[in-house]
């Protein structure tokens, strides 16, 4: 049955919401503090943007250092977290050899971003992290043994988008400083998920998402970089503050906080996302992170029984997020997934080509509103074909990310997927 959490959220009730990790999902009550703050910016844009907006973000800033235990000066707001790695690449003063050291789990786009230093004469080195894993010492092996003194920068996530695991990031960011490396951490998963002390782990840089796990409006991110560091990083766009004469704020300050027109009203309802979850259960955010990560494992435990493999990863590797390797069984309309009925839902979640090993990996991202599960059976492939009103399991071409259909006895897209994939736009609900 539903939570009782899922009247504070408009997503669609027909859907079983498994797949918070992407994108997230923003609450009534906050969705509605951004529409005043957009009618108020509307109501007299230039009081709004030219004279009370520097105090807002300030205001905002501080919020999230309390949240992520930093100073607020040490804060950047911006886009997402790819844009905080594209801005910290592109600030590096790189040469023809030097590296950029990250690991087989680093997602796709911020990979990107150390790719396109290539064009430079920079090598990216890519660290191989096994999945499935025993133990984070595999991670701290894997990085350091790939580090070279011409190692410039190496990105690290926090909590992978691919696999879900948590990283050992406070050792690895000590074991390279160590070695004159800086680490540029991709936290994109980690606020509200779990426990973030910036002030203890004390990276070079490191960006993070409010959007997912922290559930503002999309356009709340953020970038950490470490004082001693601040001088060297440029906002992807310059503007006013390159030039400035004001002495009252920093440099840094100066140059992040005015990049030209926009809409700030996500970064502002940040504070109010903090306040929402943190009502939701009595011990607020520590209790809350604790209930996501339950769910999670419970979620994992259940999968793993139904498909009778070994958990792929300790549990203490785990937060919100949780992976289950699919061998080539998932071809085969035997397969339990494959011929899971349908329960009158369709569920969001994740299917994709994983790091290592397994051919497929199907992940999902639990929170409080997904309680809803269904039950997987096994079937002769006949009885599939004749009973089977619609299920799928959706397959991901490894060359362009994007689900192709395999026409295999029941495997059928919803409706609502073939008239998207008729006008292009790429839907990825799949019935389950």
């Amino acid at each position: 049955m539903p939570s009782e959490h899922a009247r504070h959220f408009v997503l669609d009730p027909e859907i079983v919401f498994l797949n918070h990790g992407s994108f997230g999902a923003c609450p009534r009550a906050v969705l509605e503090k951004q529409s005043e703050l957009r009618l108020r910016m509307e109501r007299e844009p230039v009081l709004f943007l030219a004279r009370d907006l520097e105090k807002l973000l300030d205001g905002a800033r501080g919020e999230l250092g309390a949240f992520v235990g930093a100073d607020p000066d040490d804060l950047a707001f911006v886009k997402n977290a790819s844009t905080g790695v594209s801005t910290v690449v592109r600030s590096l003063d790189l040469r023809p050899g030097d590296e950029l050291l990250t690991t087989s789990h680093a997602y796709n786009a911020c990979l990107n971003a150390l790719r396109a230093q290539e064009r430079r004469g920079v090598k990216v080195v890519s660290a191989d992290v096994p999945f499935p894993i025993r133990s984070p010492a595999q991670v701290v092996d894997a990085v350091l043994s790939h580090a070279t003194p011409r190692t410039k920068l190496a990105l690290i996530d926090h909590v992978t988008s691919p696999t879900g695991l948590i990283f050992p990031v406070a050792e690895i960011v000590r074991a390279l400083e160590a070695r004159g490396i800086d680490t540029l951490v991709d936290g994109a998963h980690v606020p509200g998920m779990i426990p973030l002390d910036l002030r203890a782990l004390s990276p070079a840089y490191y960006t993070g998402n409010c959007h997912k796990w922290v559930c503002t409006p999309k356009g709340c991110a953020f970038l950490f970089v470490r004082r001693d560091r601040q001088d060297g990083v440029l906002p992807l766009t310059i503007s006013h503050g390159y030039n400035s004469i004001r002495t009252d704020k920093s440099r840094f300050r100066l140059l992040f906080d005015g990049q030209g027109t926009d809409d700030p009203t996500a970064v502002l309802c940040l504070g109010d996302s903090i306040r929402f979850l943190e009502s939701l259960l009595p011990g607020g955010f520590p209790a809350l992170m604790r209930r996501n990560h339950a769910l999670a494992i419970e979620a994992r435990t259940l999968l793993c029984k139904t498909l009778g493999i070994d958990e792929p990863a300790p549990g203490s590797m785990i937060g919100n997020l949780a992976t289950i390797p699919l061998q080539a069984a998932d071809r085969d309309d035997t397969h339990p997934i494959a011929c899971r009925r349908r329960s009158g839902k369709s569920a969001e979640s994740r299917f994709r080509s994983g790091p290592s090993r397994p051919s497929r990996a199907g992940s999902f991202a639990c929170r409080r509103r997904s309680t809803t599960r269904s039950t997987t059976t096994r079937r002769s492939p006949e009885r599939c074909r004749r009973c089977c009103d619609s299920v799928s399991v959706p397959h991901l071409d490894s060359r362009n990310r994007t689900p192709r259909r395999r026409d295999r006895g029941c495997r059928r897209m919803t409706a609502s997927s073939r008239t998207a994939r008729r006008r292009g736009t790429g839907s990825r609900k799949w019935s389950s």
